[in-house]
């Protein structure tokens, strides 16, 4: 009796070191965020997880994150526009970064764009927080309707 439970003890700890080792784990086990647009309101994540098929490997695993803003306009910058019904997600779009990033080759610095789309508009489902938007609205003042410009996101409009 004793020695089959020091048997079965035996086989728990070493089928527990099987398991422990079979799904190797990174210290680092961080996600890395590829892309974080404000402005569609989508974040792409990465990261090295166990793979299902063969624990010995790890699968590169993608999350993509789409929050779909309610109650936005067709143009954010018109509180009156009509609600946005539709909402597109393009991951060249997403992933597009037009500010020039240096690049030595040859010995020599040049300027380059990661994408090629950048004389494009960005399609915005919400306000960057980053951008200043304004708008004008109609307000009437002594009988007389005036337009008077008005700041959508005084955050970023607006020096501390």
């Amino acid at each position: 009796m004793r020695s089959s439970l020091l048997l079965c003890v035996a086989l728990a700890v070493s089928l527990g070191f099987i398991l422990v080792a079979g799904y190797p784990r990174n210290s680092d086990n961080d996600e890395y965020v590829l892309v974080n647009n404000k402005c569609q309101c989508v974040t792409v994540t990465s990261r090295f997880v166990p793979s299902k098929d063969n624990p010995n490997e790890e699968v590169l695993e993608r999350n993509i994150r789409i929050l779909v803003p309610l109650k936005a306009r067709e143009n954010i910058s018109d509180p009156l526009s009509p609600l946005r019904t539709t909402f597109v997600y393009r991951m060249t779009e997403l992933c597009r970064k037009c500010d020039p990033v240096e690049v030595e080759l040859g010995g020599e610095v040049y300027q380059a764009q990661q994408s090629n789309f950048c004389d494009e508009p960005e399609t915005c489902y919400t306000y960057d927080r980053d951008k200043c938007y304004t708008t004008t609205f109609p307000f009437l003042y002594h009988g007389e309707i005036k337009k008077v410009p008005a700041v959508l996101t005084p955050a970023s409009c607006y020096a501390d």
